[in-house]
C-alpha cells in the first residue's frame, strides 16, 4: 500500500476509534443509531423508494428511477467491496459491532450509499425536502461509525457512489 493510503488508513482508524460507542454507552443512545441505521437496510430503502408511488408529488416513473439509483450503486458497493475486501473494524479493532453486521466487508458502507441514494431520489421527486433527506442520508451513514460497523471512510465512500449513480439516472 502507497504510503498515503497507509496514512489515509490510520486516519480512518484513528476517526473510528474516536466515535464508535462501545457496549457501555447508554440504551437510549445505542437504540436511537440502531434505528437510523435501519433506515439504509434493504427494507426500508425498497420501501420508502416504492411509497413514491402514492406520496402527493411521487410517480410510479420516480419510484422507478429511485429503484433504479438503489440498484445501480448497490451494484457498485458490491463490487467494490468484494475487489478491495477491508475488513469490519470488529474484525481486528478492540471495539465491538453493536448490530448484526451483513457481511465481512466494510469498504464501502452499503446503508450509507443505499440511504443517500434513497434521499437523493426522493429529493428529486419532493424537492422541498432536500435538506431534510440529505441530513437524515448524513445520519444513516454516521450511524454505520458509531455502531462499529464501517470506518468513517467506507461511509463517505458508499455516500459518494449514490450521488455518481444519481447522475446517469436522474440527471
Amino acid at each position: 500500500m502507497s504510503h498515503w493510503l497507509t496514512d489515509l488508513d490510520a486516519r480512518d482508524r484513528a476517526l473510528f476509534a474516536r466515535l464508535a460507542l462501545t457496549s457501555s454507552a447508554a440504551l437510549s443512545l445505542r437504540r436511537f443509531w440502531v434505528m437510523l441505521t435501519h433506515l439504509g437496510g434493504a427494507r426500508a430503502s425498497l420501501g420508502l423508494a416504492i411509497v413514491q408511488v402514492v406520496i402527493p408529488g411521487g410517480s410510479l416513473a420516480m419510484a422507478w428511477r429511485t429503484l433504479c439509483l438503489l440498484g445501480l450503486s448497490h451494484l457498485v458497493v458490491q463490487l467494490i467491496k468484494r475487489s478491495v475486501g477491508r475488513p469490519r473494524p470488529s474484525a481486528g479493532e478492540s471495539s465491538a459491532a453493536l448490530v448484526l453486521i451483513p457481511d465481512r466487508f466494510s469498504f464501502p458502507s452499503g446503508h450509507a450509499c443505499a440511504a443517500m441514494a434513497l434521499a437523493v431520489g426522493l429529493a428529486s421527486a419532493i424537492p422541498v425536502l432536500t435538506m431534510p433527506l440529505l441530513f437524515l442520508a448524513l445520519l444513516v451513514g454516521f450511524s454505520r461509525v458509531m455502531l462499529g460497523v464501517h470506518y468513517p471512510g467506507d461511509v463517505l465512500m458508499g455516500q459518494a457512489i449514490a450521488l455518481i449513480s444519481a447522475y446517469p439516472i436522474l440527471g
